[in-house]
């Protein structure tokens, strides 16, 4: 079954219970190590999950778990497009790719990553290359007036689908320039892809 299809197979509960396609490790900003994150998740009884880099797949590189069964390699690409910083997460990807490895910081403090110049349509293209599906991260984030028609405009640019659940309650919980059911409402307009990810910074089983 490829990425696409094990998606649409995914199911509103599945992303608040079994399933979380966004997460970091401290190859990114995140505080743990990658390896313990799939192991706090098998431990959870977890289905798939997606630690999603900044930048970065050296995660995975440098995992015991690499080819795990549970593990949908993925990475999250700053990208800037239409006076807006974005983020696009990448699936299922070869996390071996050329081009993916291109578009890679070279050093994991890249305190510029916001400032970096990824076009969104570099990065989609990239992560296409590499046998994933591009999927916009936290579209309540977006800082934009019109998000109907900036995330129709990265559809254009070959976007697969918009990150819909994501139960956290940080930064991103209360600063937001649309309410969650919007994108959901767009996404499904679009015909796009819906997936899920608590964004996790820190580790899966609380203390």
């Amino acid at each position: 079954m490829d990425i696409k299809q094990l998606i649409k197979t995914f199911k509103e509960e599945d992303f608040y219970n079994s399933v979380n396609l966004h997460i970091h490790s401290n190859y990114s900003d995140g505080i743990e190590d990658f390896d313990s994150l799939v192991e706090q998740a098998k431990k959870l009884g977890m289905k798939y999950i997606s630690i999603t880099d900044h930048n970065s797949v050296l995660g995975y590189k440098n995992s015991k778990y690499k080819f795990d069964s549970i593990l949908i390699p993925g990475v999250e690409f700053d990208c800037f497009f239409r006076g807006s910083p974005l983020h696009i997460l990448g699936l299922g990807i070869d996390f071996n790719n050329a081009q993916i490895n291109k578009l890679c910081s070279k050093e994991k403090n890249d305190f510029i990553r916001l400032f970096q110049s990824r076009h969104p349509k570099k990065v989609i293209e990239a992560i296409h290359d590499a046998k994933g599906v591009a999927i916009l991260a936290h579209p309540c984030c977006s800082f934009v007036i019109n998000l109907k028609d900036y995330i129709g405009q990265l559809k254009k640019l070959g976007l697969d689908g918009v990150e819909i659940y994501y139960p956290y309650e940080r930064l991103r919980g209360f600063v937001k320039f649309s309410s969650r059911e919007y994108p959901k409402k767009i996404t499904k307009e679009l015909c796009l892809l819906e997936t899920g990810g608590s964004d996790e910074h820190s580790k899966l089983i609380k203390d």
